[in-house]
């Protein structure tokens, strides 16, 4: 990876004008970059096909030029990769968007102030340029700053290819897989590759919310009429307005509200709540649910209209341990992201972790993956070797024998709990956290918060004590209830965080 922006930046400036030309040639000198010119798109195309290697394309629109559009089309085909920014007059709204579907990523309106024109170019340059070595960039489709779609596997590509099939055909689409498999960053890509990219695309999940709050997060609410003026709240619905608003979990809808989205997506309209006015309302539906959504309709969780208009067309996401060949790369992607976000170095990973990783099951899929990388990146895996405990305790898990025996006191929680229907195993992890979360309180709180001194105090490295800080969310100003006494307690025994004796 380059130390630094300025070591690599190729700049490939599509255009003739002096008044596009001379602010780029102004920030491009400010940073030291790299600016090539080319008259046309076919000139770009050509000068790329021969070897031209730019880290960002900038293509200007001028009124009246065609022939730029279909160059996106193979531009796309030759270097799939390549961040392309479109240069455009603000008037020209529909070539834009056009152009968005065909593949540009981003696009600046005249005149271009030159703390902008930077911002954005230099936003492209780091999904491109800041990836690790050995990145296959070219299987990494970045949909927002955190989103990116993943194709490194012919399953992958397979269901990238039906998404954009069905980008093209405005239709409902349901979209089925596991929690954390990808359903979202689906329904962005298919937002993304379809006319309506150049709008908005907003996420409504169905389950974190009681009816209620979702109707009004949906329809909206009237407004407080003894105001003067203050007219009714729009909802998702109305402000996601020629864009496309993707309803999370559609099973946890209530039928009532099933019914009156039903009727939405048949009559095209709404009624603003409040008033008699009815509005149109031109948004594409994405729904998604987990993969027994086909008896939701015999379980009477989702009303037989809706879950047929809806399944008409069905993208079905795989689970991430249908696709162990893509771990790697997103082992990779995580770390590089997470060490950037935190400003910290980012780790190897071992041959051991790499196996252990390909052998976990993931039941959590890319998001459990990515919380795994962020529980690395600040612990890594000096308690690896091999054992099943040490993978257990890798990937965040624990097994009620290597608790039990501890000697920890168990016997209140598992009285107390088993009759709440909790299993021993939560059981045994809640009683750990209880203790590990005031073991680092009663640290931080000797060291008047002085998390470095907190980590010695508990010898654990000070990447550790910052995850477990985080993990418990603990602030200085919370009041814990600390025992300071006890044969697994924080005091006086120099025992680790694990409460095994060993030091993280």
């Amino acid at each position: 990876m380059p130390e630094n922006l300025t070591d690599t930046v190729r700049l490939l400036v599509v255009s003739r004008e002096p008044s596009v030309l001379r602010p780029l040639w102004s920030v491009g000198e400010s940073n030291s970059w790299h600016l090539e010119t080319a008259g046309s798109g076919w000139e770009a195309l050509e000068r790329i096909q021969s070897g031209t290697d730019p880290d960002v394309l900038l293509l200007d629109l001028p009124r009246g030029d065609a022939d730029s559009l279909h160059v996106l089309r193979w531009l796309r085909r030759v270097r799939p990769e390549l961040p392309i920014i479109l240069l455009s007059h603000a008037e020209d709204i529909a070539r834009e968007k056009e152009a968005m579907r065909l593949g540009a990523q981003d696009f600046l309106v005249r005149p271009f102030e030159e703390q902008r024109l930077e911002s954005v170019i230099r936003r492209h340059l780091s999904c491109s340029i800041d990836e690790p070595s050995g990145f296959t960039s070219e299987n990494i489709e970045q949909l927002s700053e955190d989103a990116f779609f993943l194709g490194a596997s012919p399953i992958m590509q397979k269901l990238r290819a039906q998404a954009e099939l069905l980008a093209q055909a405005d239709v409902p689409v349901l979209i089925v897989g596991e929690p954390g498999s990808g359903r979202d960053t689906t329904a962005r890509l298919i937002h993304k590759l379809s006319v309506r990219s150049g709008f908005r695309f907003l996420k409504v999940n169905c389950a974190a919310l009681s009816g209620d709050l979702l109707e009004r997060e949906l329809f909206g609410y009237a407004g407080d009429f003894s105001k003067k003026n203050d007219l009714p709240i729009p909802g998702k619905l109305e402000l996601c307005e020629r864009g496309t608003i993707l309803l999370d979990e559609i099973v946890e809808m209530p039928l009532s509200l099933q019914e009156k989205l039903f009727r939405v997506m048949q009559e095209k309209q709404l009624l603003r709540p409040g008033t008699t006015e009815y509005v149109d309302v031109d948004v594409r539906i994405l729904a998604a649910g987990n993969i027994n959504i086909d008896r939701a309709p015999s379980e009477q969780k989702l009303r037989e209209d809706l879950y047929y208009r809806l399944s008409a067309f069905t993208v079905h996401v795989p689970a991430l341990r249908q696709r162990r060949d893509e771990i790697p790369v997103l082992l990779q992607h995580f770390m590089h992201k997470l060490s950037r976000h935190y400003g910290l170095p980012p780790r190897e990973f071992s041959p051991a972790v790499l196996e252990a990783c390909q052998r976990h099951s993931w039941p959590g899929n890319v998001r459990e993956l990515e919380s795994f990388v962020k529980r690395y990146l600040m612990i890594g895996d000096d308690e690896l070797n091999g054992s099943d405990r040490a993978e257990n305790d890798l990937f965040g898990t624990y097994e009620p024998s290597s608790l039990l025996s501890n000697g920890s006191s168990t016997s209140k929680y598992q009285f107390e709990g088993l009759g709440n229907g909790k299993s021993l195993k939560s059981l045994i992890n809640d009683v750990k956290s209880e203790a590990e979360r005031n073991a680092i309180a009663a640290a931080l709180e000797r060291t008047g918060w002085n998390r470095k001194a907190a980590a010695r105090l508990l010898k654990v490295s000070y990447r550790t004590m910052l995850y477990k800080i985080e993990q418990y969310q603990m602030t200085a100003s919370d009041s814990y209830s600390i025992p300071l006494v006890g044969g697994n307690g924080f005091k006086g025994n120099g025992n680790s965080l694990k409460g095994n004796g060993k030091t993280n």
